[in-house]
């Protein structure tokens, strides 16, 4: 656990030194069952090659409303006592007129910590680029041949990274990861036709989270976990999640999104709303290797009365590593 402790330590250590603006990461619901986009180290957990796809349709009934899609693969190498694992994610992020393109390569180092396996403290870190976007098209003028709306579509790209910390056993797991380290502004800045505009971009997060899995009664089990999502600037946010299996075919629980005051933050604006969203999620093993998922998000904040909730499906396709004992149900 000291080993634990310190690369815990050393993600919160690294996050409080980034320069980073009021603004949060990509939201999915169902990270619960896929958690590669927010941590290079889960890559391998699963024990074989992974194959994950989602899609969320945000605040359904604006317009501009948050479009996102995002693809991912991890496969455990062969590498001695399965230490080493690698991993792909792809995401396209689309809200209003700005469109984010991204693709990240990472690897995982999975250290054994009993003889069997069952327990693994895995480090994992993972690079790559993320393409910024404004389509000039969707925008609508206000004076004629405004030259500060471009006609095409001017886009910058970025390098990325990221680094995590991810410990598990067959009962419960531990998660720590920084994403977006390098993007140390919360703007980008265009040239189009010499004139200079900017858009928002991701910055860096923290992201520091747990749960654990309880035999409830023969075929019945709990899945409770949490997670902190961090910016430093922001208003810090939390999720508290809780699942039952149900005879391993049938995943059913809810979310509860929401902000918290964990320190005093000067620069945020008084009163600002905490409450977010409630979650219904259902995940359906169609398979023993196929499992089918759905999510539907219901805001309780003010943006209640102006959109129609939101919807999300994925899908996740596993294939075990040939010749290999499947020595622990994954649950996480």
């Amino acid at each position: 656990m000291r080993i634990l402790y310190t690369g815990v330590i050393l993600i919160v250590c690294i996050a409080a030194l980034l320069p980073a603006k009021a603004q949060q990461e990509v939201q999915f619901s169902q990270y619960v069952f896929n958690m590669l986009n927010l941590n290079p180290a889960y890559a391998g957990y699963r024990g074989g090659t992974s194959f994950n796809a989602i899609h969320r349709q945000q605040w359904t009934g604006i317009d501009g409303a948050p479009v996102t899609t995002a693809a991912s693969v991890d496969w455990l190498t062969n590498a001695r006592e399965e230490r080493l694992a690698l991993g792909a994610t792809f995401l396209m992020d689309e809200l209003g007129a700005q469109k984010t393109i991204s693709g990240n390569i990472g690897v995982s180092y999975r250290i054994p910590l009993d003889p069997d396996g069952y327990k693994r403290l895995c480090f994992g870190i993972a690079g790559g680029v993320t393409q910024y976007r404004i389509d000039g098209s969707v925008l609508e003028y206000t004076d004629a041949n405004d030259n500060h709306i471009p006609v095409g579509r001017p886009s910058t790209i970025e390098p990325d990274a990221s680094f995590g910390v991810y410990y598990y056993t067959p009962k419960y797991y531990v998660t720590a990861s920084v994403l977006n380290l390098l993007n140390t502004t919360s703007v980008k800045s265009y040239n189009w036709n010499n004139e200079f505009f900017t858009s928002i971009v991701r910055a860096p997060h923290m992201y520091v989270g747990a749960g654990a899995v309880f035999n409830l009664s023969q075929g019945l089990k709990l899945k409770p976990s949490f997670l902190w999502k961090e910016d430093f600037k922001g208003p810090s946010n939390l999720d508290l999640n809780a699942f039952l299996l149900i005879q391993e075919l049938v995943w059913i629980g809810a979310s509860y999104r929401t902000g918290f005051a964990l320190w005093d933050k000067n620069n945020l604006q008084s009163g600002l709303e905490r409450k977010d969203a409630v979650s219904g999620i259902l995940e359906v093993f169609a398979t023993k290797w196929l499992r089918l998922g759905y999510a539907y998000d219901f805001t309780v904040s003010g943006l209640n009365t102006y959109q129609n909730g939101t919807h999300e499906i994925s899908v996740s396709l596993f294939f075990p590593t040939k010749n290999r004992k499947e020595i622990s149900p994954r649950y996480f």
